[in-house]
């Protein structure tokens, strides 16, 4: 009962002196943003829980794999007025998909179904949306429905080149990891395919792209396609200049009889020199590119926390004077 007794003479006493209710006031006010700051905190860290990331980034990955089939059936028909009719100019594009990690038979048809379609969508609703809530002349109409129809056009032109960079990228993240595991299989006494089946099958969870190319190569190779033949496949379906340079190294070592762990060993040094220069180059460019945001968001909050107060100052008392 003591405590308790305590308690409620230290509350009387709050309730009493204005001071003391202040200071409770203040340290509740403080504890109050200390345990939201915590909470925020936990909140940040619970999103940016990089196994979550990596999870939904999975969910995602298998919610795309069953939607593709359905945009190909979907847009393939409508293809076939656009697909150039050359060989040379639809082994190009077929090409370009390659690179974008699409290897489907109606890859081709469904993207330039896919541009006939929406250069067609687009015109309709940007005249239903123009017509419905703007009152513009019929010539500023053709004019937006014309923009629609080639901005229609050219969007899945433009989705192609970003996916293409960006599984350029990916691909490129993960060399470096499957370089090292590939000399150690090498080393190891393991062959060219048997190393980079062992290798495909580490690299499933982290690099799913890069390992979906390595198991390409070893079914390629167990069909019975030459190992030159199918290491030329993969340098031309990946279309990454880092892995073109790996089998062209990989193409010279068969062909002199040379080790191709020692190889291998050679080219994942010369790979590590060169992303650390990468590294570096992008470093140096920091402090250039850092001088646009101080020059527009930094220094006009700076010039008007440090001039702000001294100019009202000056115009208050040129305004009483």
């Amino acid at each position: 009962m003591e405590p308790l007794t305590n308690l409620i003479a230290l509350l009387d006493e709050l309730l009493t002196n204005p001071e003391a209710a202040q200071i409770g006031f203040a340290a509740m006010m403080g504890l109050a943003a200390f345990t939201l700051m915590v909470a925020m905190m936990l909140l940040l860290a619970g999103l940016a829980d990089p196994l979550r990331r990596r999870l939904q980034h999975l969910e995602q990955d298998e919610d795309e794999k069953n939607a593709a089939p359905v945009m190909l059936r979907l847009f393939a028909p409508m293809g076939d007025y656009l697909v150039p009719t050359e060989r040379e100019n639809r082994s190009r594009a077929a090409l370009r998909l390659r690179h974008a990690g699409i290897r489907s038979p109606t890859a081709l048809r469904a993207f330039y179904g896919a541009k006939l379609a929406l250069a067609a969508l687009l015109p309709l609703v940007v005249l239903g949306v123009v017509t419905t809530f703007f009152r513009v002349s019929m010539t500023a109409t053709l004019l937006f429905a014309i923009s629609a129809a080639l901005a229609g056009y050219l969007l899945p032109t433009l989705w192609l080149e970003r996916a293409i960079r960006r599984r350029a990228r990916v691909l490129r993240r993960g060399l470096a990891d499957a370089l090292d595991l590939l000399v150690v299989c090498s080393e190891a006494g393991l062959g060219l395919g048997q190393g980079i089946q062992r290798v495909a099958e580490d690299l499933e969870v982290s690099h799913p792209e890069l390992s979906d190319e390595l198991l390409l190569f070893n079914m390629q190779t167990r069909a019975g396609m030459d190992n030159r033949e199918a290491l030329r496949d993969l340098e031309e379906r990946t279309g990454v200049e880092d892995i073109r340079g790996l089998v062209t190294t990989l193409l010279q070592s068969m062909r002199f009889g040379t080790s191709i762990a020692a190889t291998l060993r050679i080219f994942a040094a010369e790979m590590r020199d060169k992303r650390t220069q990468e590294a570096e180059e992008k470093a140096a460019k920091v402090s250039t590119k850092m001088l646009f945001p101080l020059v527009f968001c930094v220094f006009p909050s700076f010039f008007v926390v440090a001039l702000g107060p001294p100019l009202l100052g000056a115009m208050a008392a040129l305004g009483g004077r």
